[in-house]
């Protein structure tokens, strides 16, 4: 084999495994992927029904039923709601009329099946989104409310 063949093979190996390395690294990182959704987000569709997502907004006040390990509430952004059911133990932080960012999936009927309950870490602190989907959602309901 001549040395300029030897050369084109060795680059052709490279590019391969570099190629390789390139798709596992993406294909990682595609199924970690968690994208955040508003309730009204859910509510019309737009979040996927068969992946892992985060749902976030206030806990409905009033809402809250805890059956020993197994809580069940109402997350709203003052325009829609969705009903989660989790299983496990809650944040300290956790109270109805906080913020709250739950992830999982949607179940049977629409209900979010959390694996992972986050409560916001101080009185002034809201994830983005969820303060985004807040005031989006009040500014609806203030248009609503003029007509």
């Amino acid at each position: 084999m001549k040395p300029r063949h030897k050369r084109a093979a060795l680059i052709a190996g490279g590019l391969a495994a570099l190629s390789l390395a390139a798709y596992f690294v993406l294909n990682a990182f595609q199924s970690n992927l968690v994208f955040f959704f508003t309730p009204t987000d859910v509510a019309t569709g737009a979040a996927p029904k068969d992946r892992v997502f985060r749902v976030g907004g206030m806990v409905k006040t009033g809402t809250v039923k805890r059956d020993n390990l197994t809580v069940s509430f109402v997350v709203t952004d003052n325009a829609r709601d969705v009903p989660v059911s989790y299983t496990g133990i809650l944040p300290d932080l956790f109270r109805e009329g906080k913020g709250v960012v739950a992830q999982g999936k949607l179940g049977e009927q629409g209900q979010f099946v959390a694996s992972e309950v986050l409560a916001k870490h101080d009185e002034n602190y809201m994830p983005p989104e969820a303060q985004a989907a807040m005031d989006q959602a009040k500014a609806k309901q203030t248009i609503k409310t003029l007509k």
